[in-house]
C-alpha cells in the first residue's frame, strides 16, 4: 500500500468551510468551534444547512441532497483550503452516492477534518481520490470546543504537522514487534458497514489499522471484527493501533476481544493511542505511511501529514 497524496498545510487568513454531512449540529457549539478557529486566524464559512435537521428522520442535518451539495459546493471551491466537518453521528453513506467524485478530483488536494461517521469519507477519499484526510477533532464536537488538548494537537497537525510526527500510547503492548505501514482506518462500527461499498478500499493489507469506536456493546464489537475478518479485510495488515472505546462497557473485555480476534494475524497491536472519541482526542493523517513500534508504544509518521 502507497502513501497518497498530501494536501498543503494550512496559512494564516486560510479559509476553511465548515459542512455537516452527517448529524445535526448544535447552534451554541458550532459557534463555540468558529470562535477557535478565528483564534487560529482562520477565516471559517458555514455551509448553507449545517443547522438543518431533516424533517422526517431528525438524526441527519437536513437532507441527504443538501448535505451533499454543502460538502461538494465547499469542496470545490477554490477560495477554501480545508473542510471540517460540524460533527459525526449517521449520514454520510447516504449522501456519498450523490456527491460528483470527478469534480472534487478536479478541485485538488485540500484538507479534510472529522472522525467517526466521517470514516466513511475517509475511505473514499483514500479510495476514490488517493488522497491523505485527518482523523481529528471536528468543529462543534464538545470533544474539541473543550479540551485544550485536542485543539493544541490538531492546530499542529494543520500548521505545523512536522512538530508532531510522533505519537506515545498511554497503555500497553498487547502484542509486540515493529512494523511499516500507511495509516488507515477509524470507526470500527463503520469500517464494517462499508464493506462491499464502491467507496471502500477492498481491504487493509500493507496499512497500520488505527480501530476505535463509541457506545457499542462487546457483542456488537465482537461481530464488527468478526465480519472484517471473515471478508478477508485484515489479510495483509501490517499492525494494529487502538483509540479510545467510550462507553463501550470495560475496556479490559474489549482488550480480551481485541486480542481474540485479531491476536491470530501475527501482527504487532498497541492500545490508547489517544485517537478517537475520547476526551483530548489526538488527530491521526489517514494515508501517511509510519512506523509502529508496538513494544515502546510508540508511532512515528515517516513524513510531516501535510506539505
Amino acid at each position: 500500500m502507497q502513501g497518497l497524496v498530501r494536501p498543503p498545510r494550512l496559512v494564516a487568513g486560510a479559509r476553511v468551510a465548515v459542512v455537516a454531512p452527517s448529524g445535526p449540529v448544535p447552534e451554541e457549539r458550532l459557534q463555540a468551534g468558529l470562535d477557535i478557529l478565528r483564534g487560529w486566524d482562520l477565516d471559517p464559512v458555514v455551509a448553507p444547512h449545517v443547522l438543518d435537521r431533516h424533517g422526517t428522520f431528525g438524526y441527519l442535518a437536513g437532507t441527504d441532497a443538501d448535505r451533499a451539495a454543502d460538502f461538494q459546493a465547499a469542496w470545490c471551491d477554490p477560495s477554501v483550503a480545508a473542510v471540517f466537518c460540524a460533527r459525526g453521528g449517521y449520514g454520510v453513506q447516504r449522501m456519498a452516492d450523490l456527491l460528483d467524485w470527478d469534480a472534487l478530483r478536479a478541485a485538488g488536494p485540500k484538507v479534510l477534518v472529522g472522525f467517526s461517521d466521517i470514516t466513511a469519507l475517509h475511505e473514499a477519499f483514500a479510495a476514490r481520490l488517493g488522497l491523505v484526510t485527518l482523523h481529528g477533532p471536528m468543529a462543534a464536537g464538545i470533544d474539541f470546543v473543550k479540551n485544550a488538548r485536542a485543539q493544541d494537537h490538531l492546530r499542529a497537525t494543520l500548521f505545523a504537522p512536522e512538530s508532531v510526527r510522533t505519537i506515545r500510547s498511554a497503555g500497553q503492548v498487547l502484542v509486540p514487534g515493529r512494523a511499516a505501514g500507511v495509516l488507515l482506518g477509524g470507526c470500527l462500527s463503520l469500517l464494517a458497514a462499508e464493506l462491499g461499498t464502491p467507496h471502500a478500499r477492498p481491504s487493509a493489507g500493507g496499512g497500520l489499522l488505527c480501530l476505535e469506536d463509541v457506545g457499542e456493546e462487546l457483542y456488537r464489537l465482537d461481530r464488527y471484527l468478526t465480519q472484517l475478518l471473515r471478508a478477508g479485510w485484515f489479510d495483509g495488515v501490517a499492525g494494529v493501533l487502538l483509540g479510545s472505546w467510550e462507553r463501550c462497557g470495560p475496556y479490559e473485555r474489549v482488550r480480551d476481544l481485541v486480542l481474540d480476534r485479531l491476536g491470530g494475524l501475527g501482527v504487532p497491536i498497541a492500545e490508547e493511542f489517544g485517537f478517537g472519541h475520547g476526551e483530548g482526542a489526538l488527530t491521526v493523517p489517514f494515508g501517511v505511511r509510519a512506523v509502529l513500534d508496538a513494544g515502546a508504544g510508540v508511532l512515528t509518521l515517516d513524513v510531516p501529514a501535510l506539505v
